[in-house]
């Protein structure tokens, strides 16, 4: 018997984005926006929309919940993010998100991070084409970084990367959910993540107007990423990673990974 249950996964932020929550068909308690958990103050209030959403999500079968966000929402201008952040401030969001893992965890639900390495900056939306931050990576490092190191130290077990270009903290200008650069050498290397890392959805506009299923698969395993959410095409995506790996552009090493 395989060792491992499928994770069954889904979008439960609370606020805005909680396909259950949000739904007439399910009558389960609302936990309210992340932005006015972290108005309040109070970790705890964190940890106990955790537990709650966790609570209810382990009822229906779930077992990974695509959350805490933990972005800095930094620009006002930003259409994407907003209240699904903890906040402005990256210290707070970082102890609210540490703290929502937690909650997430007494549930028995696995916890996943997002959007790596910050989408809290950005004007546009990856759901419609490409978006970048212009900072540099010491500039994410005192302020993006902080919720992230903060949620990965507490044992977060999955960490999701978006399609964002950061071209000032990664050479290779590639999104990155495809940059080895920033999952290899600043997710594992530099913040120390030994958990899996997964992309946001690669059927959003960032990747498909750019890539075709096949080499958008192939370069986020190549990069680093060990579960890829949603091919835009899972028989194109599944055979461009087998072709490549049958001709040597993907390392069978990085796959048994």
């Amino acid at each position: 018997a395989w060792p491992l249950p499928l994770a069954v996964s889904v979008d439960e932020e609370g606020g805005r984005v909680a396909r259950l929550a949000n739904h007439p068909a399910f009558l389960v308690p609302q936990v309210g926006s992340m932005d006015d958990v972290a108005a309040t103050g109070i970790p705890e209030n964190a940890r106990r929309a955790g537990k709650t959403i966790g609570g209810y999500l382990a009822e229906y079968g779930f077992n990974l919940d695509f959350a805490p966000v933990a972005d800095v929402n930094t620009n006002p201008d930003n259409t994407v993010i907003g209240s699904r952040a903890f906040g402005s401030d990256p210290v707070l969001a970082g102890r609210m998100v540490a703290a929502e893992v937690a909650g997430l965890h007494e549930a028995g639900i696995m916890s996943c991070l997002k959007h790596f390495p910050g989408h809290g900056d950005t004007d546009d939306d990856t759901h419609d084409g490409s978006a970048l931050s212009d900072k540099t990576w010491q500039e994410m490092l005192s302020c993006e970084m902080i919720p992230f190191q903060a949620g990965i130290g507490a044992g977060t077990d999955l960490v999701m990367v978006a399609h964002i270009a950061v071209p000032n903290a990664a050479s290779d200008g590639l999104p990155a959910s495809l940059s080895q650069e920033i999952i290899t050498h600043r997710l594992r290397g530099e913040l120390g993540f030994d958990g899996v890392v997964i992309t946001d959805s690669l059927a959003m506009g960032a990747i498909t107007q750019s890539y075709s299923a096949a080499d958008a698969a192939v370069l986020s395993l190549q990069a680093g990423a060990d579960l890829l959410l949603m091919p835009n095409g899972l028989p194109e995506a599944f055979d461009g990673v087998m072709d490549a790996v049958e001709n040597g552009g993907l390392d069978e090493a990085r796959i048994d990974e």
